[in-house]
């Protein structure tokens, strides 16, 4: 049989305490990583329930604000672009005024553009509503009519939040409870000028 080798025993022990030392590691790795995925599955299915939660009730209420702000013969629609991959899915804006055709929010005129991005705003509020809400100028575009709608539906959220609208437009300012003018009656120095309307009222 050859000769003996008298440190095979203990060579051995220590291959083994190595190999048990490694295996033990591998097996942690694999818990791991299963355990690991298991929760990445977890969080994208609770994700994706809150975004298609949030989805769904922002979809309704762009629906009603839509048809607030133009009339309840005219429709609109929030499209995801891909359903089946919620994490990275597109959403697309339909809005259909009354005589044409179903059209992306880019396909519409200056007016409606601004109604239908400001009841897709809205939308998106009445989910969580925010104490400030800042709007530049986004009556510009519109004409009397619709300047009404807006100053309405402003009218109507102020309760809960805190308007401040950036305008030019007469109809708009009388809708508000205080303007604030800025003016320069110096080159390059600015002064403010407030008129609060709920003291005149009283």
């Amino acid at each position: 049989m050859g000769e003996v080798n008298p440190t095979a025993i203990e060579a051995y022990t220590e291959m083994k305490k190595r190999y048990d030392f490694i295996l033990e590691q591998k097996n942690d790795l694999v818990t791991a990583k299963e355990s690991l995925m298991l929760t990445i599955q977890e969080v994208e299915a609770t994700a994706n329930q809150a975004f298609l939660e949030t989805y769904n009730t922002a979809r309704e209420n762009f629906q009603k604000v839509f048809k607030a702000l133009f009339t309840e013969e005219d429709s609109c629609d929030l499209i995801l672009v891909d359903p089946d991959n919620l994490a990275e899915t597109a959403v697309e804006i339909v809005a259909k005024p009354k005589g044409k055709r179903p059209s992306s929010i880019t396909q519409l005129s200056g007016g409606e553009r601004t109604l239908t991005a400001t009841a897709m705003l809205f939308a998106i509020y009445l989910i969580k509503p925010a104490p400030f809400c800042i709007l530049d100028e986004v009556d510009a575009p519109l004409d009397d009519a619709n300047v009404g709608k807006f100053t309405q539906m402003i009218q109507k959220f102020s309760d809960n939040s805190q308007f401040i609208i950036v305008t030019h437009n007469k109809q708009t300012m009388s809708a508000v409870d205080v303007i604030y003018g800025v003016t320069m009656q110096e080159p390059g120095v600015s002064k403010l000028v407030p008129v609060d309307f709920r003291s005149l009222s009283n």
